[in-house]
């Protein structure tokens, strides 16, 4: 590791990952020029998800939920101003479609970050320290070039934690992570192995999971695998996507769920999975109507849905030299324990939220809840053990406190104008409010009214 260089000045803002929330806000701070800012990736350029950019895949939210429109549709760095300067405005006219392939997202999130030269790829935040000098406090934060370990020092009055989530396999199946045992984020790359296996098995039951699953149906007549899709879940069901069960997803919705108590916000998550996790009424279609062709003139496939299967233990075994993989499962509804056997595994199963090793110098400054989580309050800062100006906000790390909303990119821009308002103590981007026609609690002015009878 070289020798530190100090940059003295200090920002207001740095942001850490540079993924679609970090850059929406990058994006919005353009027009912000009371706020300095710089943005970190340790990766050498945007990537969103390139293992699951499968052909034919879409975002399951409408293109206006890009980087920026939602808060500010004049922006350069809207998608229709993407497509225009790509001279696909009018393709993209005639398409008449709200859901944009996701591959070109990926493009067009990489478009817009070769625009923003506060956008630094290839600079890893390793340590982030909170200074307090007299009258003056700041975190220090320490940035590493990935390709030649020089080491430079930061210095900013606020943080945004923009790093994501990364791919779940259970802590008793990460031994077997490898070419045939892997998590649907690494499916592209695993693409060919796949396109030799005798039998591959999919598990779990979300979006990620039937987009792969439908992908590897596509091919299984030219490859000839067997395919099964096994999911603890009651059934193979569609993401509730009815207009207002949508407007969960609004700042109105997460007004309400930030003002619950933290347990009743903890059960009400529990009642909303296929809000945000189920698979979209499209895919399901694409897939039945696959099984149906191939099934046509009585012809059988070797394909096996099966919901309600609880995935016990996973053991290698060997049989005539070739490698496989035995799976001890046990049916939830019908109480039994049954064997299975397949070559390759893709585990769908999710992803996780960790706390950034970067900022384990700031642990005894953050507040937490009671099971180790933090501390949100309503403008996605965190509570804090100290008096500071100085802040750090969270992005796509608040579902806990702020509801179903935190994942979704409809919310990106609605949370990036909160965060700028909140950081200038002033109306940069007006946020709206009342904007769905169902109540979630009972109206202010009926609680006033009962406070005084």
């Amino acid at each position: 590791m070289k020798e530190a260089n100090s940059n003295s000045s200090i920002l207001d803002l740095i942001g850490v990952g540079i993924g679609p929330f970090n850059l929406g806000l990058a994006s919005m701070l353009t027009k912000v020029e009371q706020i300095t800012s710089l943005f970190f990736d340790q990766n050498d350029r945007f990537e969103w998800h390139p293992g699951l950019l499968m052909n034919g895949t879409t975002l399951q939210v409408p293109f206006f939920a890009d980087l920026v429109t939602m808060a500010d549709p004049t922006s350069p760095y809207s998608y229709l101003n993407y497509l225009k300067t790509q001279n696909r405005l009018y393709h993209f006219y005639f398409l008449e479609q709200f859901h944009i392939p996701r591959v070109e997202y990926n493009h067009y999130c990489q478009w817009v970050s070769k625009q923003l030269p506060h956008c630094r790829f290839g600079q890893r935040v390793n340590q982030i320290t909170w200074h307090q000098e007299g009258s003056q406090d700041y975190f220090s934060v320490q940035v590493e070039d990935v390709k030649n370990g020089s080491i430079t020092i930061y210095k900013a009055k606020n943080i945004v934690i923009g790093v994501g989530s990364t791919p779940q396999l259970g802590p008793s199946f990460q031994s077997l992570d490898s070419d045939q045992f892997f998590h649907s984020a690494s499916f592209l790359y695993h693409r060919n192995r796949c396109r030799e296996a005798k039998s591959i098995t999919v598990i779990g039951s979300g979006q990620s999971a039937a987009e792969v699953f439908y992908s590897l149906l596509q091919e299984q007549d030219q490859y000839n695998y067997r395919l099964d899709w096994f999911t603890r879940s009651e059934g193979f069901f569609p993401m509730e996507y009815s207009k207002l069960g949508l407007e969960h997803f609004s700042a109105d919705y997460i007004d309400y769920f930030h003002s619950l108590p933290q347990e009743k916000r903890d059960n009400r998550l529990q009642k909303q999975d296929l809000l945000y996790k189920g698979i979209s009424a499209g895919t399901i279609s694409d897939i039945y109507n696959l099984l149906y062709e191939r099934t046509s003139c009585n012809n059988e496939v070797p394909v096996c849905l099966l919901s309600q299967v609880e995935i016990q233990q996973i053991k290698k075994i060997s049989h005539d030299e070739e490698k496989h993989f035995r799976l001890s499962c046990f049916h939830q509804e019908e109480n039994k324990n049954f064997t299975h056997e397949s070559e390759l595994i893709i585990c769908a199963t999710g992803y996780k939220r960790e706390i950034p090793k970067c900022i384990t110098e700031l642990k005894t400054l953050i507040r937490t809840d009671e099971k180790k989580r933090f501390v949100v309050q309503r403008d996605y800062r965190l509570a804090l053990q100290i008096e500071t100006e100085c802040s750090i906000f969270v992005q796509n790390n608040e579902l806990h406190s702020h509801g179903v909303g935190s994942p979704d990119l409809g919310l990106g821009s609605y949370r990036n104008a909160t965060i700028i308002n909140s950081i200038s103590g002033k109306t940069i981007y007006p946020v709206s409010h009342k904007t769905v026609f169902q109540q979630f609690g009972i109206p202010l002015e009926t609680k006033v009214k009962e406070s005084h009878s």
